[in-house]
């Protein structure tokens, strides 16, 4: 498989946007959704870029790459330093690293992961598909 950098950029900073808004527009949403939205967009943003970066891998190579990714993130927050901390009390440091280790998180990369790889698998099979009815 051989991806398009430019639709895996593309897919990043949709991603990207969708997570600002879903901070935005947080009130709007129920409960359930908020708490667990960004850490699945987020997760599906780490997909895209693996998916950006290793372009001939495999679905199945990126999804595993993404989760061990997503899932060595939020156990390092279980470590507690002064250095690290200071990083984690920056917007971006925030943002990439977080700072409590959750359960529901692992639960929304998964997700997330899931729905992003899943999107590709169908949408590359349905190319595949209509490349060969031609």
């Amino acid at each position: 498989m051989k991806r398009n950098r430019f639709v895996y950029l593309t897919l990043i900073f949709i991603t990207i946007i969708a997570g600002l808004l879903s901070r935005k527009f947080d009130a709007q949403l129920p409960d359930i959704v908020n708490c667990y939205l960004g850490d699945c967009l987020w997760a599906m943003m780490i997909y895209w870029g693996f998916g950006f970066v290793f372009k001939s891998f495999s679905i199945l190579k990126i999804a595993k790459i993404s989760l061990a990714f997503c899932y060595l993130i939020e156990i390092s927050q279980l470590y507690h330093a002064n250095w690290i901390d200071a990083i984690r009390h920056t917007t971006l440091g925030a943002l990439a690293l977080g700072f409590g280790f959750l359960w529901s998180d692992i639960i929304a990369y998964t997700l997330g992961i899931g729905i992003a790889s899943g999107m590709e698998y169908l949408i590359s099979y349905n190319s595949v598909r209509r490349i060969n009815t031609i």
